[in-house]
């Protein structure tokens, strides 16, 4: 009969079982939930179990055949994800989260690119600078808010003094 699953699956239910529990990624939990209902005879065939998961049948088909090349461990084996490295670096976002924590801190994006630039020798952009000590880092430039000229010296003091908190 077409789509029936003919394939040995060596581990037991509960190991399965045991697995799926354990399992963090929603990709190798699906992978495991099918080795799971093929071994407790849930499914009967590739195109309801891929029904059930919500996949394509080639998709189930390739996972199968994965498992038959090198069993549990090649199907739950994930390849690296492609993709450029980033540019900074976990040893420099170290040095900079422990220099955007010190008390003098950087008064600006672009003194912290100038020191990333002069100390690290990372040419890297304004924006991105941007990105990591404000949204990454959730780092605070320190820098003091503008009083104004007018103001009378002596007058936050007055004010705290005064203000019933």
């Amino acid at each position: 009969m077409s789509g029936v699953v003919k394939i040995v699956i060596r581990e037991t239910a509960g190991e399965l079982k045991t697995l799926l529990c354990r399992e963090k990624d929603a990709v190798r939990h699906e992978k495991l939930l099918l080795l799971y209902w093929l071994k407790t005879k849930t499914v009967d065939s590739v195109l309801s179990a891929a029904v059930r998961l919500g996949k394509h049948r080639t998709t189930i088909q390739r996972w199968l055949s994965s498992y038959r090349a090198g069993g549990i461990e090649k199907l739950l084996c994930q390849k690296p994800r492609p993709g450029r490295p980033r540019i900074m670096t976990p040893e420099t976002v170290e040095k900079l989260s422990e220099e955007l924590n010190q008390v003098e801190g950087f008064s600006s994006y672009k003194e912290v690119h100038q020191w990333l630039t002069s100390c690290c020798d990372i040419p890297v952009a304004y924006r991105t600078v941007h990105q990591w000590v404000r949204y990454r880092l959730k780092g605070k430039l320190k820098v003091p808010r503008p009083v104004s000229e007018k103001q009378k010296p002596g007058a936050v003091e007055e004010f705290k003094k005064n203000c019933q908190f």
